[in-house]
């Protein structure tokens, strides 16, 4: 295929994160009174407010807060452990050589500016895309292609000439309902059922590779 961009997941895809959103969902469940007997209970891609919605259903919460506030909640117990977030090995050379070769990147997250803003800076990726999209911009979250249809408006970019990176379904039907090829990349064995549906899987940065890109 022909890349004219790429464009990236933040949560999951660029930062190594889950194990931390895992607490934090996990600690204002508990404030709710609710033990949910997994060490990671929410679900990745969909945005955090948009997982409370799912989590008051699925524990039959009883609580006058909104998922809007648990959202906020959830993201302040998240950057209590912002020390302990890293990049995912590999992302740093992988987009050099992209920008090397004039192939802008951008990044499509399900996570608001407050949070990704603050995030960036403190991993050092401040500036480094060509274009950012959060939530805020867009009337629904992933799967729902906007987020990333936006983001090639931004660029400039035919969609179709867009390559997707992911970690999570929900982020690879966006990608695919956009008319965008998609890469999930993940380490963990177990997931490579739930993200059959991407163009390629990669277990590391250093798979997606030039022949790796033209066979999509």
């Amino acid at each position: 295929m022909k890349i004219s961009a790429v464009i990236f997941d933040l949560d999951g895809t660029i930062l190594e994160d889950e194990d931390e959103y895992g607490h934090a969902f996990n600690k204002v469940l508990k404030s709710l009174g609710v033990d949910p007997k997994t060490y990671i209970p929410q679900t990745k891609g969909i945005g955090v407010k948009e997982n409370w919605f799912a989590l008051i259903k699925k524990y039959d919460i009883k609580t006058n807060k909104s998922p809007e506030e648990l959202a906020i909640e959830t993201q302040e117990a998240y950057l209590l452990e912002i020390n302990e977030i890293t990049i995912r090995p590999g992302f740093n050379e992988f987009t050099e050589d992209l920008k090397d070769s004039g192939i802008p990147i951008a990044l499509a997250t399900s996570n608001n500016w407050e949070v990704t803003e603050k995030i960036l800076n403190k991993v050092g990726l401040q500036g480094v895309f060509d274009a950012v999209t959060t939530v805020e911009e867009v009337a629904h979250s992933k799967p729902d292609p906007g987020l990333f249809t936006l983001t090639a408006d931004k660029l400039g970019v035919e969609r179709e000439e867009c390559l997707v990176i992911e970690d999570a379904p929900s982020g690879v039907t966006a990608a695919q309902l956009a008319g965008m090829k998609v890469v999930a990349v993940s380490d963990k064995v177990e997931d490579e059922k739930i993200l059959a549906n991407a163009d390629l899987i990669v277990g590391h940065f250093a798979e997606i590779t030039p022949r790796a890109i033209a066979g999509l």
